[in-house]
């Protein structure tokens, strides 16, 4: 019997930090989103936590997605009322949109066919697995989710009407 039966044995395990892996929501893929031009997907995610527009312009410009995410991590600032109803919202737009704009990350993702995605961070219990693997894994569902989507709107055009 298995520790962790919810995780497949051919799972592909992923860092949302790793500027390097095309899935990452660190690499320099921009998009346009909103209005705006977003450097990678954490400028945007960050940028969104708050209303203030000013801010999310000092986060969108930011140097690097490391840089973006500190900006967006502190403390100093409280993020958006909605914000935990939202923020998973936020991280699907994102990668869609990066997806629709590069068909090099489209096919990435498309490449893991139906294996399960699994943002492999020991810290983060929400968007990762966790140190025991008991994560909710928010960041790898949602690439499965915009997998299925770009699966379906693939089919969709293949398909005759």
């Amino acid at each position: 019997m298995a520790i962790f039966p919810d995780l497949e044995a051919d799972a592909i395990y992923l860092s949302q930090t790793n500027p390097d892996e095309p899935l990452s929501a660190f690499s320099a893929y921009a998009f346009h989103l909103d209005g705006h031009e977003w450097p990678t997907v954490t400028h945007y995610f960050q940028a969104m936590k708050f209303d203030d527009e000013a801010l999310q312009a000092r986060i969108r410009q930011a140097p690097s997605a490391k840089k973006a995410r500190g900006i967006g991590r502190s403390r100093l600032r409280k993020p958006r009322a909605d914000w935990s109803s939202v923020r998973t919202t936020v991280m699907t737009r994102a990668i869609y949109t990066r997806c629709r704009t590069h068909d090099d990350v489209a096919t990435a993702l498309l490449d893991t066919g139906e294996r399960q995605l699994i943002e492999s961070n020991a810290y983060d219990y929400f968007w990762g697995c966790g140190r025991d693997r008991r994560g909710q894994n928010e960041f790898g569902k949602v690439l499965m989710n915009v997998r299925a989507k770009l699966r379906a709107e693939l089919h969709e055009e293949k398909t005759p009407d």
